[in-house]
């Protein structure tokens, strides 16, 4: 990657006579300034991307699947993409009708201790309390109305069920404004960095354009992790010096979008942990960064939570909406377990749409979240063993 000096430039995209750093010490109002805490100091850098070479290698693992560059321009690209990527769900599929099969396949009476056993099974799916016991009274009935007539057509109903909760949750990544901030969120560990350099390289396969901001400046090795994401990606990056200012940070990756013309500013936060209330505020303060050059953004906040985490998960997503107002989730390792419910979970309760999924440490593992899809591979596994 290329390394130089950042200056501002205005929306015209002229040159201004003074780095970034001195013209947000200077022009902004004596409490925004505070607030910035911003300092000729803060080492202002923009990497761009190392070029792409004219002429691609005929081997090269990031682009062997360039055949379904895009996902989300199709639904037939969607469904591609995820019959892909179901392979990876065995272990997820397998354990969930692992579950299944031994109290419930083998029951044939549709009574009162089959449905027992069905609220059981979801709850260990951690579907949770508020939405296992709907979906199991909604089966109950429909299996009166249409007189179905044993457990495996029940549980081809009760998969339809799920299908039309998730199908009801508006998806779609707010991206409309030029340019759309998003921002990342969520605790150690769960996959922001990569996450944002997926995310990048599928806007970039798209058409559209993304740059990244590393405002994670705790972590030692949270920029160059993120540089190298972002270089993958074909991003440019904006960077300060380590320890630097958060908010000095987002401020200047802004002004070089806005200058740049760029599609979307991803902002890679610090992980923290949901009960730590300061670090929270730093959140909030990024916030109004953000709103301070763009008012109607962010546009999208996205946590991104690993899906192994069960239940846990909706007590961090809870933490974060009522701190920032999350408008979706990412959920990662999607492939590497049986609590899938967790998602319904947290729509049901927050009203929190999951809008990305990833499987997978490539480049190109991630995805809009498509329900049916999900579940005709979770739902393959019970099937098979009963078959």
């Amino acid at each position: 990657m290329v390394f130089r000096r950042g200056r501002k430039k205005d929306r015209e995209g002229e040159r201004a006579e003074t780095p970034v750093e001195e013209q947000v010490e200077a022009g902004e109002p004596e409490a925004d300034r505070d607030e910035l805490a911003t300092d000729v100091a803060s080492g202002l850098r923009i990497w761009e991307p190392t070029p792409e070479p004219e002429q691609e290698p005929k081997r090269r693992p990031e682009r062997e699947h360039r055949a379904e560059p895009s996902e989300e321009g199709t639904g037939e690209q969607r469904v591609a993409w995820w019959r892909r990527m179901s392979r990876r769900m065995d272990k997820a599929s397998e354990q969930f009708a692992e579950q299944v099969q031994d109290i419930v396949l083998l029951r044939r009476d549709l009574d009162d201790s089959f449905y027992d056993d069905l609220l059981e099974v979801l709850l260990a799916a951690d579907v949770g309390v508020a939405t296992a016991e709907p979906v199991v009274e909604i089966l109950r009935r429909r299996v009166l109305v249409e007189r179905i007539p044993d457990a495996e057509a029940a549980l081809m109903a009760l998969k339809e069920e799920m299908i039309a909760i998730l199908e009801t949750r508006d998806r779609t990544l707010r991206l409309d404004a030029h340019p759309s901030v998003v921002l990342i969120v969520g605790v150690n560990g769960n996959g922001k960095t990569t996450t944002i350099g997926k995310l990048a390289y599928r806007l970039r396969n798209d058409g559209g354009s993304a740059l990244v901001a590393a405002a994670d400046t705790y972590r030692a090795a949270a920029i160059e992790q993120l540089r190298v994401w972002a270089d993958r990606a074909h991003a440019p990056m904006v960077a300060h010096q380590h320890g630097a200012d958060p908010g000095a940070v987002v401020y200047d990756a802004i002004q070089a979008g806005i200058a740049r013309g760029v599609q979307a500013v991803l902002v890679d936060t610090a992980g923290r942990l949901h009960t730590k209330a300061p670090l929270m505020e730093e959140l909030k303060k990024i916030q109004r960064v953000v709103q301070r050059l763009v008012p109607d953004g962010p546009h999208e906040t996205l946590l991104v939570l690993e899906a192994p985490t069960g239940m846990n998960a909706l007590t961090q997503a809870r933490a974060f909406h009522d701190a920032l107002g999350v408008t979706g989730l990412v959920l990662t390792k999607l492939d590497g377990t049986s609590r899938g419910g967790t998602l319904l979970a947290i729509e049901a309760e927050l009203g929190i749409p999951v809008k990305l999924v990833g499987m997978g440490e490539g480049i190109d593992d991630l995805n809009v979240f498509d329900p049916r899809s999900y579940l005709d591979a979770l739902f393959a596994g019970v099937l098979q063993v009963h078959s």
